[in-house]
């Protein structure tokens, strides 16, 4: 049985995973890992070196020259390859088009989920992905799986692509990366997207941030120490 606390937050792309997760830990004062900028930076390695995801061995290699690291302001967190800071530039859509290709392959997983275990082995954590309640920390006490109408998911991502000075990528464009990227997550071989059978459904669609924020708190409140 874990000492520490882990929060688990699953769910589809665009659902809110991330802005529940740091609300949370900024809140209860814990520590906030976004798995999901990791797969997002190794991609950025390999779009960036031209690396063959079908081949291996040249995946193997690239994982040996890539080092993150993560830094926090005011809850947020920064993600930096090979002390680059990457935290805006893995958000764009060469990467977006191409993280759940590279977030499938075992090799890469493998190590991904290596290194997020060591960071949740003591400390009291918030973490988001697409396994962490199923794969990375099954026996995490808390487990959400996050969900929100498609077509809602795709208007947020639009307007937060906009507010960063995106103007090329279109709404269309976003729904279909979407559907393409709901399709691979919850269809892969390695760790598909799954609800763990002991993950509480929060469906955003209608929520504010401030309403779903209320409705984890609450159960979260019911594992906290009295």
């Amino acid at each position: 049985m874990r000492k520490n606390l882990v929060i688990a937050i699953d769910g589809y792309s665009s659902c809110g995973k991330s802005t529940l997760a740091k609300a949370l830990a900024k809140k209860l004062g814990f520590i906030y890992i976004d798995s999901g900028s990791m797969y997002r930076a190794v991609t950025l390695f390999f779009i960036r070196n031209k690396v063959d995801i079908s081949d291996p061995e040249a995946v193997k290699d690239a994982l040996q020259h890539i080092e993150l690291n993560f830094h926090s302001r005011d809850y947020e967190s920064h993600i930096t390859l090979n002390g680059e800071e990457v935290s805006e530039e893995i958000r764009q859509m060469p990467v977006s088009e191409n993280v759940s290709e590279v977030s499938a392959n075992k090799i890469v997983r493998k190590e991904m989920v290596k290194q997020q275990q060591r960071m949740g082995k003591s400390k009291n954590i918030v973490m988001d992905g697409r396994d962490i309640g199923t794969t990375v920390f099954a026996d995490a006490q808390v487990k959400f799986f996050m969900t929100a109408d498609p077509k809602i998911r795709a208007e947020r991502r639009f307007k937060e692509l906009q507010s960063k000075g995106d103007t090329i990528t279109s709404l269309e464009d976003v729904f279909e990366n979407l559907a393409h990227r709901d399709y691979a997550d919850t269809t892969r071989a390695e760790s598909p997207l799954t609800r763990a059978e002991d993950a509480i459904i929060l469906d955003n669609t209608e929520l504010t941030q401030e309403e779903q924020l209320d409705f984890a708190l609450e159960q979260v409140h019911q594992h906290l120490p009295v």
